[in-house]
C-alpha cells in the first residue's frame, strides 16, 4: 500500500514507519524537517506542515491511506486550543487530498472506566495529563462527527511505553481493558501493529478501538 504518515518522527510515529515499512509498503512521511529522517527503502520524505490544509492535500493526495500519529508539543499553555485547530486542519487537509481512509492516533484518557465516565474523570488520572487528555478527547469528538471519511481512531492502553514487538494483544472499543485490578499495558512496537494491522484489513471503520495485553 501506499500510506501517507504525520508524525512519522514522534514516539508512536516512528515505530509505525518502521513496521509499515518492515511489512514492504511505500510511506511517504510528512515532516518539517526532512534532516530528522534517515534514507530507507519505500520511503519518501516531504517537506510539509500538515496544519496547514492546503499543503497536507497536496502531500497526500494519491496514496491509499493516511495514518495521523499528531501531537502537539506538550507544556504550551494553549495546547488545548491549538491541539484543537491542528486536528481542524489536518481532517480539512485529507478531506480536500481526495483520501478517504484515516486512521487517528488518540489517547487512553478518553476511555471509558463506567458508563459515562472517562478515564481522565477518575482521581487517580495524572493531573499534568489532564489537558492533552482533555484536548484528545475533544478531537475523538471531531473525529466522530465526520462521515465524509472511512476513518478510524485508535486509543492505546493506558500503560504505554517502549518494550517489545509481539503481535499479540487484546482489542476493545471505548472501555479500558484491564488486567486484573490494574489498567492494561501495552508497548509503543505493538501499538503500531495494531495500527498497521487496520489499515490493510480495516475492522473499526467509523468506530474507536484500543488494545492491551
Amino acid at each position: 500500500m501506499k500510506i501517507a504518515l504525520i508524525g512519522a518522527t514522534g514516539f508512536v510515529g516512528s515505530k509505525v514507519l518502521a513496521e509499515a515499512l518492515q511489512r514492504g509498503h511505500r510511506v511517504t512521511a510528512l515532516v518539517r524537517s526532512p534532516a530528522q529522517l534517515a534514507a530507507a527503502d519505500g520511503l519518501t520524505v516531504v517537506q510539509a506542515d500538515a496544519t496547514e490544509p492546503a499543503q497536507l492535500a497536496a502531500a497526500v493526495a494519491g496514496h491509499d491511506a493516511v495514518v495521523s500519529a499528531f501531537n502537539a508539543r506538550r507544556g504550551n499553555p494553549e495546547f488545548h486550543a491549538q491541539y484543537l485547530m491542528s486536528m481542524r486542519a489536518i481532517v480539512d487537509g485529507i478531506k480536500r487530498s481526495g483520501v478517504k481512509r484515516v486512521l487517528f492516533v488518540g489517547g487512553a484518557g478518553s476511555l471509558l472506566v463506567a458508563p459515562g465516565v472517562k478515564l481522565m474523570d477518575t482521581p487517580h488520572f495524572p493531573a499534568e495529563y489532564k489537558t492533552e487528555a482533555a484536548a484528545v478527547s475533544a478531537a475523538l469528538d471531531l473525529v466522530r462527527a465526520e462521515n465524509s471519511l472511512d476513518w478510524s481512531y485508535i486509543s492505546p492502553a493506558p500503560l504505554l511505553g517502549p518494550g517489545q514487538r509481539t503481535g499479540r494483544f487484546r482489542l476493545g472499543g471505548d472501555e479500558v481493558l484491564m488486567n486484573g485490578e490494574q489498567p492494561g499495558s501495552i508497548s509503543v512496537e505493538d501499538l503500531a501493529v495494531a495500527i498497521v494491522d487496520e489499515i490493510e484489513a480495516p475492522r473499526h471503520l467509523q468506530r474507536r478501538f484500543t488494545l492491551a495485553y
